[in-house]
């Protein structure tokens, strides 16, 4: 293992240095190879990794393996090297195979496209970044892929830069989640000055024996900890640059939201739960800002019409279900959801891909029906998704894991009825805005044709090649059967993950007796999923005309624009931090510091003309320029 683990996060590192220093030198197909098979490598190296760590665990399920020691300026002393232990695996596991088969994907679907090499390389950039991020030992070696993966994620989301829309929604993504890095980075300055430590074990040992729990150092460190994880993890009130990012590639986006950007949050919260252990306050703020999320953008993806917006927004509700359990001590609930989203959502934002290809670049889900029938290998994975989303019980990875996640927040000694019910009601609006699209997009009639450069193997479904399909059934088998490692605890099941987990990351201590120990819970939760695919059915496929009819009343129309837009937020921020900003940019032009600048700008423009008018084009001014020179030069030795 200690010879292997380098190798995970070296292979896409390379296949982006490759990729960017080959200029337009290599054709397609080995950009294809060389942009997949690394990663691919380093799927199968985890593979290998993950059995050997089964089968002989290393000395406390920990194996650490350290290169140099970055920067030793007297008590500081950072190293770069990894730390693999089980939640690193696990996160290890979901980027490198999940990043793969998207990676797989996107042969076919980017193929044409212009900057081909340009897209590997940047992708690969975006996994062996996040690699580095969950492998990482010390804090400010995390950094570095944390500001990895913030670079690729401006690089990705603003690919089609032709179009302004799109270089702006990258600016906002890149912008947005610096204020939540700034935070981190007085975060990790705090628990150096305080703990004389970055090495992630070192500080939250010395955490434990030095800060009181309850201490304002330890919920300052918490919280400027939450803050850094709210800007990746797009939480509120940081959530505004996520909806935007679907200016990127379809891939792009299956990455971000499932393998990559949004879960680094998570991981993060998860790795220092020793410092959140001895900061309640800033756990229940945790807590708080998961539950507002999940309801927030939950009741904004029912309003949205563009099929990867309403995706988008999604994502942000399911990372409110992790921050949810982070926030009531269920640490490897929140990982287990992690990792089933992963699933899920890759899987869903492939197909919406497919979808949109097939439909002629259309993203209006209103613009679509009756592609079930057109599209019959995409309906039913997009349908797999969707259910595993909604927690359909019984059968999807989504229900097992979201169960885990609600039943916690109720009988956790650190959760209460308040989360459960906002959990519960999330759900709900899961299940509704899940099946909306469901139904819209592939019953009914159809609202508009298929292009007619459509040929009809595509309109079958079969004019996609197995780089497209292949990732679409891989993912859609994770999406059912990934769950059945942790059944509820009710039913006496296995409980692997959780147990596998335990070393790192503690169960939460739970009430015992009541409502919250008995099945209730977790039947309540399940009649109210299904139920709200059934009234999603009633509204979408049986009754449209009935939320026309609705629709067209001007309050719901007031509430329907106010959830597109998401709730306002843009304009909020808008008007209290962007418009006063430029206000005062354009307030302090011509002041004593333009006028510096622009002093040396008009000084360099001066010597340029003066040098231009030197290089005359004269043969013999520069021959005689070149014999002063040769003069001066003996003059000056003779005289010294």
């Amino acid at each position: 293992m200690h010879a292997v683990l380098p190798f995970v996060p070296f292979f896409p590192m390379v296949a982006f240095a490759v990729l960017a220093l080959a200029g337009g030198r290599m054709a397609p197909r080995i950009i294809a190879i060389t942009g997949v098979a690394p990663t691919a490598l380093s799927a199968l190296l985890t593979l290998i990794t993950t059995g050997a760590f089964l089968g002989a665990p290393p000395d406390g399920r920990v194996l650490s393996v350290s290169f140099w020691t970055w920067v030793h300026i007297g008590g500081f002393a950072p190293k770069i090297a990894f730390y693999l232990d089980p939640l690193s695996l696990v996160m290890m596991l979901v980027v490198t195979f999940v990043g793969s088969l998207i990676l797989l994907y996107s042969v076919e679907f980017m193929k044409g496209q212009e900057g081909y090499r340009r897209f590997f390389a940047y992708m690969n950039l975006f996994i062996g970044s996040m690699l580095i991020l969950v492998l990482s030992s010390d804090l400010l070696f995390l950094l570095v892929g944390w500001e990895g993966v913030g670079l690729s994620s401006y690089l990705l989301i603003g690919f089609w830069y032709g179009d302004p829309a799109n270089g702006a929604a990258a600016r906002k993504a890149f912008i947005v989640t610096r204020v939540g890095d700034t935070a981190l980075l007085v975060g990790l300055l705090l628990i150096f000055t305080q703990l004389g430590s970055l090495d992630i074990q070192n500080t939250m040992g010395s955490a434990q024996a030095e800060w009181a729990r309850g201490s304002g150092m330890a919920t300052a460190a918490a919280l400027l900890i939450l803050s850094g994880a709210i800007g990746k993890s797009a939480q509120l009130p940081l959530q505004t640059w996520l909806p935007d990012a679907m200016a990127g590639p379809t891939p792009v986006s299956a990455l971000i939201h499932a393998a990559t950007m949004v879960t680094a949050g998570v991981y993060l919260v998860a790795r220092t739960h020793v410092v959140f252990d001895l900061a309640p306050a800033a756990q229940m703020v945790t807590a708080i800002i998961g539950a507002a999320t999940l309801l927030y953008a939950g009741l904004s993806a029912l309003a949205q019409t563009d099929i990867k917006r309403v995706l988008a927004y999604s994502t942000i509700s399911q990372i409110g279900y992790m921050f949810l359990a982070l926030g009531v001590g269920a640490w490897s609930a929140a990982i287990f959801h992690l990792m089933a989203h992963a699933f899920f959502k890759a899987l869903l934002f492939l197909a919406a891909g497919l979808v949109i290809k097939a439909m002629g670049e259309e993203h209006d889900i209103r613009r679509m029906g009756g592609l079930r029938k057109d599209l019959p290998i995409v309906f039913w994975t997009f349908l797999i998704g969707a259910a595993s989303l909604a927690a359909f019980p019984l059968v999807t990875a989504g229900f097992f894991s979201k169960d885990l996640v609600v039943d916690l927040t109720l009988s956790s000694q650190r959760g209460n009825l308040f989360l459960w019910v906002v959990a519960v009601v999330g759900a709900l609006v899961t299940s509704l805005y899940a099946f909306r699209v469901v139904f819209l997009v592939f019953f009914g009639d159809p609202q508009s044709t298929l292009p007619r450069s459509t040929s009809p193997q595509e309109r079958r479904g079969r004019g996609f090649g197995k780089a497209s399909v292949v990732p679409l059934l891989v993912l859609a088998t994770l999406a059912v059967a990934g769950g059945w490692m942790q059944l509820p605890r009710q039913w006496g099941g296995p409980s692997a993950f959780t147990d596998f987990l335990q070393p790192v990351l503690p169960a939460p201590a739970t009430r015992v007796g009541g409502f919250a120990e008995s099945a209730a819970p977790q039947v309540i939760v399940a009649v109210i999923s299904v139920a709200a695919i059934y009234l999603s059915y009633l509204l979408f496929a049986r009754r449209p005309a009935v939320v026309a009819g609705v629709a067209e009343h001007p309050l719901f129309q007031r509430l329907s624009n106010l959830a597109l837009s998401g709730w306002g937020f843009d304009r909020l921020y808008g008007a209290v931090f962007v418009t006063p900003f430029l206000w005062l940019t354009r307030g302090g032009r011509g002041d004593v510091i333009d006028a510096g600048v622009s002093t040396i700008a008009w000084l360099a423009r001066l010597l340029q003309r003066l040098l231009r008018r030197s290089q005359s084009g004269r043969l013999r001014y520069y021959v005689a320029a070149a014999s002063f020179g040769v003069i001066a030069f003996i003059a000056v030795g003779i005289l010294r």
